[in-house]
């Protein structure tokens, strides 16, 4: 199979712990098995800038960081990210898939740090010049259960990660009100089920995506 004439740009959201970036790697894998040229990146980071952004934002240790400089960090790394490295592998055309993308930040400061989803989206809007995933495959985890994968065995949390239940609680709700708002650009599956069923209907609504941009149309 040949690559697709045009790039599509794919994003895995998600609660910290429902397994976006196993998720993601099984997708880059599929794809590559068949013949498309894929990017697999994450956010923060994508770019030198964003990785230096990523371990100020998300590590411990530097400080206390206010909820609107939050904001403004993340918007910072995901415009250096989309102008540096997602539109120039999607006008390539390749597949872009990204381990989080703007839906994260309305979730966490939007919704989680209450600085309003709305002035967040439009912050993110601004800083990517509108840049959209064709789709976004949203995982759904309930906050317990993020925190029980991502504290088990010896691993530790990052910053947002170690914020209590209630924050996670209210990101988890602004995932899946964007969801709801527009269904069609959405694939919305329970983190809880099996890797492979997972890995399986994700490929199968991304090989559909693939069939129409080929063919000319577009989500």
């Amino acid at each position: 199979m040949t690559t697709q004439s045009r790039g599509i740009f794919i994003a895995f959201e998600g609660g910290d712990g429902a397994g976006k970036s196993t998720q993601a790697a099984r997708l880059a894998g599929a794809l590559e098995s068949l013949g498309h040229t894929v990017l697999r990146t994450r956010e923060p980071g994508g770019t030198p800038i964003g990785e230096k952004l990523r371990s100020l934002v998300l590590d411990h240790g530097h400080g206390t960081i206010d909820a609107r400089t939050e904001a403004l960090m993340f918007a910072a790394s995901r415009a250096a990210h989309a102008h540096q490295v997602i539109r120039p592998a999607l006008a390539e055309g390749a597949v872009v898939i990204t381990d989080r993308y703007i839906d994260s930040s309305v979730a966490y400061q939007g919704a989680g740090r209450g600085l309003g989803t709305d002035d967040v989206r439009k912050l993110n809007e601004w800083a990517t010049e509108n840049l959209e995933p064709d789709l976004t495959v949203l995982l759904d985890v309930h906050p317990e259960d993020g925190r029980e994968r991502r504290t088990a065995g010896d691993a530790g949390e990052d910053r947002l990660e170690s914020e209590p239940d209630d924050f996670h609680s209210r990101i988890r709700d602004a995932f899946l009100e964007l969801a709801a708002a527009r269904p069609e650009g959405y694939l919305v599956l329970p983190a809880k089920d099996p890797v492979e069923d997972l890995a399986a209907r994700i490929l199968e609504r991304v090989g559909q995506l693939l069939q129409t941009t080929v063919s000319g149309g577009r989500p």
